[in-house]
């Protein structure tokens, strides 16, 4: 494929929905799934942090239907995901003593580890690199199904390419129903941003995309952790990605989003200013507010997306709020920071992707 175009779907597809609690799984329903997927099939779950369109990361075809699918750029790397610990040796070249320390202390969980990659996984899966990235889900389908599939699972996000991540079932139908094989209904997701993306190839690991383990959790852990300076470039022109997320505007709803960052006063009051000038031009605004500061605006379409004192709320809330501003129809999103720490890591990556850069400071 052509790394520098999207690849679109020309056909519908049927699309199977298989509702499964993942309190009381449904197995015969969850073999069905793996039967899809080792057969060279998309399926879109649930996972901890947010839907994800898996395939058989190990079968070329299969992993072509997911940017078909998706409308991806093939030079955006997938993450493959595994059932157990011992499914990553295949995968990679070796695997140095302090990942091993990594790998139990947060897996299963919302952390990707990037290895130098292995020969028999494909070049699609990496974007051409030759390192994979690599995750075990902790959410029960998530895990059960790829254990099922007897495969390796390479699985981006389940939306259109760009669009907000979906963290609700209902996400998911709306994108890629017609575009995939099967969609499993398994509710929410817990976390609500994707996953931490940690490369451990070079001397120091670095983050290429936070996400729901935080910067510090990591540091506890391995000492020295840097974030790669790529996360937070204006210019992504030129970038080579080499993990999900780096290149490319992401997490977009229909709606021009604007970050407002500075001290929470100020961003309120700039947040009013602009409301005003743009409703003199007749559009619609959205405001993307917190619990704390949701009650100081007025005269548009107020959505809260949590408390900044409970940031796993935010995380958990962002993505359904940029979606419920697609449905409500504003023209433009007004978004306040949140302070970059712990989870705000995360969030602020989110909303300044959504943004495309657009960042009012006050």
């Amino acid at each position: 494929m052509n790394s520098d175009k999207k690849t679109e779907v020309n056909t519908l597809i049927h699309t199977q929905i298989l509702e499964i609690n993942p309190n009381d799984i449904d197995m015969d329903k969850l073999a069905m799934a793996g039967n899809i997927l080792r057969d060279g099939g998309t399926v879109a779950f649930p996972t901890e942090t947010v839907y994800g369109l898996g395939a058989n990361a190990l079968d070329e075809a299969a992993v072509k239907k997911i940017f078909e699918a998706k409308g991806r750029p093939s030079d955006n790397p997938l993450i493959v995901h595994i059932a157990n610990i011992e499914d990553v040796k295949p995968l990679v070249m070796d695997i140095p003593d302090h990942v091993h320390v990594l790998m139990e202390k947060f897996w299963p969980g919302p952390l990707t580890l990037v290895f130098p990659k292995s020969n028999i996984v494909p070049s699609m899966i990496t974007g051409g690199l030759d390192t994979v990235a690599i995750r075990m889900p902790a959410h029960p389908i998530a895990r059960n199904l790829i254990a099922m599939a007897g495969v390796p699972v390479a699985a981006p996000s389940a939306n259109l390419s760009g669009k907000p991540s979906p963290t609700l079932a209902s996400h998911v139908v709306e994108d890629l129903l017609g575009r995939v094989d099967a969609i499993i209904s398994g509710g929410n997701c817990e976390v609500g941003v994707e996953s931490t993306v940690l490369d451990i190839t070079g001397e120091v690991p670095m983050i290429l995309r936070p996400g729901g383990v935080t910067k510090e959790a990591l540091a506890s852990v391995l000492g020295e952790v840097v974030v790669d300076r790529a996360i937070t470039a204006g210019d992504e022109k030129h970038l080579i990605p080499k993990s999900p997320g780096m290149k490319y505007t992401h997490y977009a709803p229909k709606a021009n989003v604007v970050v407002v960052e500075g001290e929470l006063q100020a961003v309120v009051n700039k947040i009013q200013q602009i409301q005003q000038e743009k409703q003199k031009t007749g559009m619609k605004v959205g405001i993307m507010a917190t619990d704390e500061t949701k009650d100081k605006y007025d005269n548009a379409q107020i959505l809260s997306v949590g408390s900044r004192e409970r940031l796993e709320t935010i995380t958990n809330n962002l993505f359904r709020v940029l979606r419920e501003f697609d449905e409500i129809g504003v023209d433009i999103i007004l978004a306040e920071a949140i302070e970059r720490k712990g989870l705000g890591d995360a969030v602020m990556n989110r909303l300044l992707k959504a943004a495309g850069n657009s960042v009012e400071r006050v």
